[in-house]
């Protein structure tokens, strides 16, 4: 066994099979393509799971990859073991070959024992490997072909062991392709356990490591459904073409090579740890020979002694190395650097839900771990820098994004070092009131406050920490996202349309196609011979005009006629593709219709018409965005239909109202150019991407083969399934109509072209005459009318509202009398409560301060209604007495009974809540809350 760093291993891989006659593929984006099932990628086999379903069909039937993973949220979590055991990571790599109905079981084993055991390739010692098969179970017999395979491969029976379901029975989803697998383990040795003693395979699951799993996908599994439609239970039926998905994970393939025990140990971490100690200053101290007390509390770890083992021009030996390794939080910074910027590159940025919410936490993490290293500075965009060195060779796209992606990471740490110090403001808020184990968890989640410190500052503030209450809040906020990702049934696609053959398109040039035939008729999901008039059906023909939903275009609609042209056999409203290249019309039958049937396909073209001149614009919009925001611009999803079209793009601010203007005017010079709108077709990928230069659509997948559609002469390139215009000026005029966020870092335009410009001109021209006639002077633009009437309207309101509100407030002061004269004494304490509705904030605060004066000594309470049914409370305790009574607890007692909750101070304290018709009972039962906690 020779040593062999990451690179060297991917590569092998992926050479190996394709000399086995396998077709390299590019690893897929983090951001699953049309599968909402998925959070992230997080197996090889995620991109090919249309062509295993059927729904999809490549021109190749084997295939290998390296595939980015990761594995931080939904149902794969392993964001909270990262950095404490020797295997677990965010973002992995997972090599993989495949076979879609091509080889099975003896060549997937057989290609699996010549790679890992063949001096030629990774040359692992035989005696050191151990393999695991499927036991069976009551509807899956034993597998022991796979037993037999494995036994003709060399491998000895005494060395192979059957296991459950739980390990070696894969499925995709509830139904849907599965089937056995098999294991390949790896024995680390004795020095790898953990147990203190030699004990055998199966029973020591530090020391034997998995590194390979084979999945044989041989059954569709489907629901039994009853008369009710309930599912009583599943059936597994053999699949006709067997097809194999296998899965090696780079990082543990690594540590075999290498000869390590961790795979944090591996070049594929090791460069990224020492950026991690020098960026946290840690690289510092081992030079000086000096650790702080505080620091060796917090890392556990002497670095002073690895000081000899620094070279003189500041690279790190071996054994400096294996220090760093050992420490939790720098590995956990390399892995989590890792992930977040292949993340960030595929165009996740941080949000508050879905994956932006889970990279925001990956990112808080690594920023928490660099903060227990001292580090209170943003240092984690400079990792970006060190992951696009260490890994550009594989993924040379991290050249050219690493700028942008240490951009967004450095404005995260910017915010959360802003959300820590409110973290710590509401902590101490929290500290005053009822401190629940749920408050304690969404001050976890949400401004990042460890729990390590919450758990700290209670005591000091003595009051007791609800560990049960964090860690149920933890296991319901779990729970609610798994369920969020916990991902769909996954059916293959219908024999009645899986099984057809690919419908071919003619709607490019033609709207109309005569005689075509209907291959199948498909009714309530099933293929039926014929239909009836009136029959709502999806028809499929051997040939069509109608374009089918995809890329963001939406499919056209028209109508079937007889073939000599007279009777409307049926309307289209509108054309899908449930199997990729099959497309099927959603038909409205006004004639019977049977298949083996013709028809005339026609394509309503005014509508057609309508979509290519926004698609065109599309192109357009998407080049002008980039060269007045930056190329950092890329397309994050669209749609393009006859009325308008929606471009979603990532940037990181507001559209500037001088930029979009600007964009505008570039995206209408095109279009008042009349370039010639040219598309180039059967382009292989290769050349469309690095020779024309062409970019990529979002949530596209793509053949060998691919149109690329090209706009004034390279102004833009890209690839592209859709129609389009034949010349720019075709486009008419492109109005933008808006511009807003969609999420975090991405941001939509909305805008309209042709007929669609030349109605919104009108109805702007509408306005414009109505604001004329408001002009002072005939030099005044109807803009500049419509402004100033508006701004001086606004003004009006402004002296409305203030005269409003002091009446109030005089009217809540002249109370203030009547509150001190029916205060009550409750153990020596005057309480004072005074109900003064419709007032703000600020104006209650100024009657809480006015009632404290006033009182001497004392407690004052007030409570408001608000609008939209709200209810606002404020308590004030006179500083002589917060010893006895604090503000924070007093108010948080007050608004339960309201429905809400608050905190503060000890000395004013705010609580919102919403039920108003509790208002006055709550005020009365003020004084017996006081004597409640006085005690």
């Amino acid at each position: 066994m020779q040593y062999q760093s990451g690179n060297q291993i991917r590569e092998t891989f992926l050479r190996f099979f394709e000399e086995k006659d396998h077709r390299r593929v590019a690893s897929s984006s983090l951001v699953p393509a049309n599968d909402p099932t998925l959070l992230f990628a997080n197996a090889g086999m995620n991109q090919f799971k249309d062509t295993f379903t059927g729904a999809e069909r490549r021109p190749y039937s084997r295939a290998t990859s390296s595939q980015k993973c990761v594995r931080a949220g939904g149902k794969h979590n392993d964001l909270e073991n990262v950095g404490f055991t020797r295997r677990h990571h965010t973002f992995f790599e997972m090599l993989g070959n495949f076979s879609f109905g091509d080889y099975f079981k003896r060549e997937a084993i057989a290609y699996a024992w010549e790679l890992v055991t063949d001096d030629k390739w990774f040359g692992i010692p035989k005696d050191r490997l151990y393999v695991t098969i499927f036991e069976g179970d009551a509807a899956v017999p034993r597998d022991d072909e796979a037993e037999q395979f494995w036994i003709e491969t060399g491998v000895p029976k005494e060395r192979i062991f059957a296991c459950g379901a739980k390990d070696n029975f894969w499925q995709m989803g509830e139904t849907g392709p599965c089937g056995p697998c098999s294991e390949l383990f790896y024995d680390m040795g004795l020095e790898a356990s953990n147990a203190g003693k030699d004990l055998p395979f199966g029973e020591d699951d530090d020391r034997y490591v998995e590194i390979w799993n084979l999945v044989f996908m041989q059954f569709d599994r489907s629901a039994v459904v009853d008369e009710r439609g309930k599912t009583t239970g599943y059936s597994l039926t053999p699949l006709p073409k067997p097809s194999i998905d296998t899965g090696m994970g780079l990082e543990r393939v690594a540590a075999v090579l290498q000869n390590k025990l961790s795979n944090f140990e591996t070049d594929l971490f090791t460069p990224l740890i020492a950026r991690a100690a020098e960026l946290t200053g840690m690289r510092a101290i081992r030079r000086s020979g000096e650790l702080s007390e505080a620091e060796g509390l917090v890392t556990g770890h002497d670095f002073s002694r690895a000081d000899s083992a620094t070279s003189e021009n500041g690279a790190l030996a071996p054994e400096a190395i294996e220090t760093l390794v050992s420490n939790a939080s720098l590995r956990i910074i390399a892995d989590h650097a890792r992930a977040a910027t292949f993340l960030i590159n595929d165009g996740v940025l941080p949000s508050n839900e879905g994956r932006g919410y889970v990279l925001r936490k990956i990112l808080r993490r690594g920023i928490r771990h660099g903060r227990l290293l001292g580090q209170e500075q943003p240092f984690l965009f400079e990792m970006v820098y060190a992951v696009r060195d260490l890994m550009q060779g594989a993924y040379p796209e991290l050249d050219d994004s690493a700028g942008r992606v240490a951009k967004v990471i450095k404005a995260e740490e910017n915010q959360f070092d802003r959300v820590l110090k409110i973290g710590l403001t509401r902590l101490n808020e929290e500290l005053q009131g009822d401190f629940t184990g749920a408050k304690a968890f969404h001050l976890y989640e949400t401004f990042g406050l460890p729990l390590d410190f919450m758990v700290d500052a209670a005591h000091d503030a003595s009051v007791a920490f609800d560990h049960a209450g964090f860690e149920a809040a933890r296991a319901e906020e779990q729970a609610r996202a798994r369920a969020s990702w916990k991902g769909g049934a996954t059916k293959t696609a219908s024999p009645a349309f899986r099984d057809l053959p690919r419908t071919d398109f003619h709607g490019y040039d033609e709207f109309v196609a005569t005689g075509a035939e209907v291959l199948a008729i498909v009714k309530d999901g099933q293929g039926v011979p014929a239909a009836r008039a009136g029959d709502h059906v999806d028809v499929v023909l051997d040939r069509t005009t109608f374009y089918a939903d995809s890329g963001g275009q939406v499919g056209d609609t028209g109508r079937f006629t007889s073939p000599d042209g007279n009777p409307i056999v049926a309307e289209i409203t509108g054309c899908v593709q449930p199997v990729q290249g099959v497309r099927a019309h959603k038909a409205i039958l006004k004639q019977d219709l049977a298949v083996g049937d013709s028809v005339n396909t026609i394509v309503d073209g005014d509508r057609r018409y309508a979509i290519k001149r926004n698609h065109t614009g599309t192109h357009l919009l998407h080049a002008a965005l980039r060269q007045v925001l930056g190329t950092h611009v890329k397309q994050a999803g669209s749609l393009v239909d006859a009325g308008r079209l929606r471009f979603d793009f990532s940037h990181f601010a507001q559209v500037a109202p001088e930029e979009l203007e600007e964009i505008e005017s570039i995206v209408n010079r095109e279009v008042l150019a009349n370039a010639r709108v040219e598309t180039l077709v059967d382009v292989p990928i290769d050349v469309a991407v690095n020779e024309y230069h062409a970019m990529a659509l979002f949530g596209e997948k793509y053949g060998d083969k691919v149109r690329v559609v090209r706009l004034s002469d390279g102004f833009s390139t890209e690839l592209c399934g859709g129609t389009h215009t034949d010349a720019t000026g075709e486009i008419g005029l492109i109005k933008i109509v808006g511009e807003g966020s969609v999420s975090s870092g991405v941001r939509r335009l909305e805008a309209i072209s042709g007929t669609g410009s030349l109605d919104e001109f009108r109805r702007d021209f509408a306005v414009a005459q109505l604001a004329t006639q408001l002009a002072p002077s005939p030099e005044t633009t109807p803009a500049e009318a419509l402004r100033l009437r508006l701004a001086s309207n606004e003004d009006e309101l402004k002296k409305l509202r203030r005269e409003l509100e002091e009446l109030r407030m005089k009217s809540a002061s002249g109370t203030l009398d009547a509150a001190l004269a029916s205060a009550v004494e409750v153990s020596g304490i005057k309480v004072a409560t005074l109900r003064a509705d419709a007032l703000d904030r600020g104006q209650l605060r100024t009657l809480v301060d006015n009632l404290k004066q006033r009182l001497g000594e004392g407690v004052v309470v007030l409570g408001s209604t608000q609008p939209e049914g709200k209810v606002a409370i404020i308590a004030g305790v006179t500083p002589g007495l917060i010893k006895r009574i604090q503000a924070g607890k007093l108010v948080g007692a007050v608004a339960k009974l309201v429905g809400g909750s608050g905190g503060g101070k000890p000395e004013i304290a705010e609580a919102g809540g919403k039920d108003q018709a509790q208002l006055g009972a709550a005020l009365a039962a003020v004084p017996s809350i006081v004597a409640e906690l006085l005690g």
